[in-house]
């Protein structure tokens, strides 16, 4: 969905300063970057998690590993497809932080935990999400917050990241009006 810009809520700067303070966070939590793993939802929850391991090694010396968890199969809004979710390391008995770049009804975070049990039996699983805007259908909730966007149901929240878009900023989106009717 795109619409007309409503409202820029974060810069590269702020954008920046969120992720360095999430990584702080999780730390803080797990106390150590040992027994940890970032997980990254597709599409920008991956160079996200790539940026929070960047920060943790930069405060710890320590770079916990990073994978991007595909969770195509797992969609209770779209026929299953895809291969299995595999990873380049095991979750079994870790702890999982699953990153993604917005929180909304908190489908794909089920379909995320559900491809992510199927490998393996982590330690725990966290959520680290760079936007929440509320609106859950299902009872979860981020452990780990950049921002909280208060929203409507009909805005859009578009995350634009340097790697897949090409400048980094979060911004409300709302829909476009309806022409008028002759």
């Amino acid at each position: 969905m795109s619409g007309r810009e409503k409202a820029r809520v974060m810069d590269a700067d702020a954008l920046r300063r969120a992720v360095t303070r999430m990584a702080h966070e999780i730390l803080e939590r797990n106390r150590r970057v040992e027994g940890l793993v970032l997980l990254g939802i597709p599409t920008r929850g991956v160079p996200l998690a790539e940026r929070l391991a960047t920060a943790i090694e930069r405060i710890e010396g320590r770079r916990p590993p990073v994978g991007g968890l595909e969770i195509a199969r797992h969609r209770d809004d779209r026929p299953a497809s895809g291969p299995p979710p595999a990873l380049p390391f095991a979750v079994q008995g870790r702890h999982a932080v699953l990153v993604d770049d917005v929180l909304y009804t908190g489908r794909t975070v089920r379909a995320a935990m559900d491809a992510l049990i199927e490998m393996g039996r982590p330690a725990t699983i966290q959520l680290a999400v760079l936007v929440d805007r509320g609106h859950r259908e299902l009872p979860i909730r981020p452990d780990y917050v950049g921002k909280n966007v208060p929203t409507s149901a009909r805005e859009h929240i578009a995350v634009r990241l340097v790697e897949t878009d090409g400048r980094d900023e979060v911004v409300i989106e709302a829909p476009e009006p309806a022409p008028p009717s002759s």
